[in-house]
C-alpha cells in the first residue's frame, strides 16, 4: 500500500502539516511546576456532581501551582448534544464558584489555545489523522452496522474480547488503494481506525491517584474518526491535551479500560504523556440492601448539580462536602483551621481514595448547618437573597424590604439571649430553601401558627398573655425580662424550676417550659424556636404586642 497516496485520497483538502499546527499552539509561559488542567464535559444538558467533583480537583491542582485551568467542550457526539447545554454547564460552574482561566464561554472562546469546542477543531484532527495514515498507523474501515453486529455476536459466542482487531480487522486492513478508491466512489461510508498491534506486551503508567498501573498494550483497531469526519473521544482528547499543553488529565475511573488506547496514541504521535488521574466513582448506600452502589441519574436526584441549586445549598457547603470526599485529611485540617478558607487547604493526590466516594446527604446537611452557622449574617443574607431572586421571588421581595430585620434575625442564637451561648450557637439553617420556611415567622406576610399550645396551659393561655402584656417593657434586658416571666409562671401555679414539676407534678399545672413554649408559639408559630427575648427584639415592640394580643382577645 502506498500510504501517502492513501492519505491524499482520504484527506484531499488537508494542506497543513502537523508542524504547522504545532506552531499555532506554542508552549505555555508558566512557572516551573505549574500545572495545566481542564474539564471536558459533553453538552448533554445534564450537569452532574461528578463534573463538579473533577472540576474541583483540576481547579485546585492548577491554581495552587500557579498554573491554568480551562474548560473544553467535548461535543463529538452530536446525537447527545442538547441546545443550551454549554450555557447550563457554564452557569452551574459559576454558581458553585469554579473559575476558569480560559476556554469555552457562553459568547464563544476565551483564550489563545482554542477553539475550545471539539467540533470546531475538525480540521486540526484531520491533519494528524492524515499523518497517521501516511505513517501506516491508520486505515479506512468500511464495515457496515450489520457486519459489526455479526462480529460482535461471533465474539460473544466464542467468548472473545469484543472489538475490531486481528482477524476481524484483516479484510479492511488489506484493502488495496484501488479497492479503497472504488468503495469511496461507490458511496460507501467509512471510519478511520488506528492500526493496533498484537505484541503480548504490557504497559506501565503512573497514575497520580492509583499509583503504578500495569495493563496489556492496546491491540485494538479503535476508531479515530467517525463517518462524519468528527473524532472519537480517544483521538480528540489526545490531540487537544497535547496542543493545549495539559499536564494532568483528571477523569473518572470508568476511563481506565481506555488508557492503553490513549497511551498508544501519545507514543505513536511522539508526544509526552500527561499525568493521568483516575478518580473514584461517586457512590451511595442503597436503601434496599444497605450496600454501596453507584449514583444513578434515574434514581438519585442528588447526582444532578441542579438539585443543589434548587435546594439552595450554599456553594461553600458543596465545596466543603466534596473536599471531605476528595482528601482523607480534610476534616482533620478543618478542625485545626476553623476560620480559614477551604481554598487554603493543601489539596493533594496522595490523600485521594481509590475506592468509591460515598455521597451521604445526612453528612451534607450536618456540614451545611456548620458552615452557614459560621458565616457572617451579612454573607448569609447576600447568598440567601441571590438564591431567592431566582427560585423564590416573593421571599426575595421580603428580604429586600426588611434587610435590617433579616440580618438581625440571622444573628439570633449566636450569643446574648437566655438560652444561647457564644460557644454553642444555634444551627437552624441548612439551605436557602429551608431558610425560607424556618425564618418565615420574622415577617407578618408569611407568619403562621403551626404548633398547638401545650395541653398543660389550656386554662391559662388568656391569663398568661394578659399578665405578660401588662408587665412587658421592650427595653428590659434579658435578665429583667426573664424575672418577669418567672414571676407570672409562679402566679399561675406553674413550677419555675422544671425539676420541681418533674419531681412532684401533682403540685403544679406544668412548668416554666410550658409557659415559654406558649410564648414561642405565639411569636414564632413553633414550640421549637430561637431565644424569645432575642426574637422579640428583632420583631420590634409593635409586632410582639400585636401577635400576643390575638391570644388575649380570643
Amino acid at each position: 500500500m502506498d500510504n501517502k497516496s492513501l492519505a491524499e485520497l482520504l484527506f484531499p483538502d488537508v494542506r497543513e502539516s502537523r508542524e504547522d499546527i504545532e506552531k499555532r499552539y506554542p508552549a505555555r509561559d508558566l512557572p516551573d511546576g505549574a500545572c495545566v488542567t481542564r474539564i471536558g464535559p459533553s453538552p448533554t444538558g445534564f450537569v452532574h456532581l461528578g463534573n463538579l467533583y473533577n472540576a474541583i480537583i483540576a481547579e485546585r491542582i492548577a491554581h495552587r501551582s500557579g498554573g491554568v485551568f480551562y474548560l473544553r467542550i467535548e461535543d463529538t457526539d452530536n446525537k447527545r448534544e442538547v441546545e443550551g447545554a454549554v450555557e447550563t454547564l457554564i452557569n452551574a460552574m459559576d454558581y458553585f464558584g469554579v473559575k476558569f482561566d480560559e476556554g469555552a464561554a457562553s459568547t464563544g472562546n476565551n483564550g489563545a489555545y482554542g477553539p475550545y469546542r471539539q467540533r470546531q477543531r475538525k480540521d486540526i484532527y484531520h491533519v494528524f489523522a492524515k499523518w497517521l495514515v501516511e505513517q501506516g498507523k491508520a486505515y479506512p474501515c468500511f464495515l457496515t452496522e450489520d457486519e459489526l453486529n455479526d462480529i460482535r455476536d461471533r465474539q460473544t459466542a466464542n467468548k472473545e474480547n469484543p472489538g475490531i482487531y486481528g482477524k476481524y480487522a484483516e479484510a479492511n486492513r488489506s484493502l488495496t488503494l484501488e479497492q479503497v478508491k472504488e468503495n469511496i466512489e461507490s458511496g460507501k461510508s467509512w471510519v478511520l481506525r488506528f492500526k493496533g498491534e498484537e505484541t503480548g506486551e504490557y504497559i506501565s503508567v503512573e497514575d497520580a491517584v492509583r499509583g503504578k498501573l500495569e495493563m496489556p498494550r492496546n491491540n485494538m483497531d479503535f476508531v479515530l474518526l467517525k463517518s462524519d469526519g468528527i473524532p472519537t473521544y480517544h483521538f480528540a482528547h489526545v490531540v487537544d491535551d497535547h496542543l493545549m499543553h495539559s499536564t494532568h488529565v483528571i477523569r473518572g475511573e470508568e476511563w481506565l479500560s481506555s488508557l492503553p488506547m490513549h497511551v498508544e496514541l501519545f507514543n505513536t504521535l511522539g508526544w509526552r504523556l500527561p499525568v493521568y488521574c483516575h478518580t473514584a466513582t461517586l457512590m451511595k448506600i442503597d436503601e434496599e440492601n444497605g450496600g454501596k452502589r453507584k449514583l444513578s441519574k434515574r434514581k438519585d436526584p442528588e447526582l444532578a448539580l441542579s438539585y443543589y441549586q434548587q435546594e439552595g445549598i450554599s456553594r461553600d457547603v458543596v465545596w466543603e462536602f466534596l473536599l471531605t470526599l476528595l482528601n482523607s485529611n480534610y476534616e482533620e485540617w478543618r478542625l485545626a483551621n476553623p476560620a480559614v478558607s477551604y481554598l487554603e487547604f493543601p489539596f493533594s493526590f496522595e490523600k485521594m481514595s481509590v475506592s468509591g466516594a460515598l455521597v451521604d446527604l445526612e453528612k451534607l446537611r450536618d456540614i451545611s448547618k456548620e458552615v452557614i452557622c459560621a458565616m457572617a449574617p451579612e454573607k448569609v443574607y447576600d447568598e440567601w437573597l441571590d438564591w431567592c431572586r431566582e427560585y423564590s421571588t416573593d421571599f426575595a421581595d421580603l428580604l429586600s424590604k426588611y434587610k435590617d430585620r433579616t440580618i438581625a434575625a440571622l444573628n439570633v442564637g449566636k450569643g446574648g439571649g437566655t438560652n444561647s451561648f457564644v460557644h454553642k450557637p444555634r444551627k437552624d439553617i441548612e439551605n436557602w430553601k429551608q431558610a425560607c420556611v424556618f425564618m418565615s415567622f420574622y415577617y407578618d406576610e408569611t407568619f403562621k401558627i403551626y404548633d398547638e399550645m401545650p395541653a398543660e396551659c389550656a386554662d391559662s393561655v388568656t391569663d398568661f398573655f394578659k399578665k405578660y402584656l401588662e408587665t412587658y417593657d421592650h427595653s428590659d434586658d434579658s435578665s429583667a425580662w426573664f424575672d418577669k416571666v418567672k414571676s407570672i409562671t409562679e402566679q399561675l401555679g406553674f413550677a419555675v424550676k422544671p425539676k420541681d414539676f418533674k419531681k412532684d407534678p401533682d403540685q403544679f399545672k406544668g412548668s416554666i417550659v410550658h409557659i415559654t413554649n406558649m410564648l414561642r408559639i405565639a411569636l414564632t408559630g413553633h414550640a421549637n424556636a430561637p431565644d424569645i427575648w432575642e426574637v422579640s427584639h428583632v420583631l420590634g415592640e409593635d409586632i410582639v404586642r400585636n401577635r400576643l394580643e390575638r391570644w388575649v382577645n380570643k
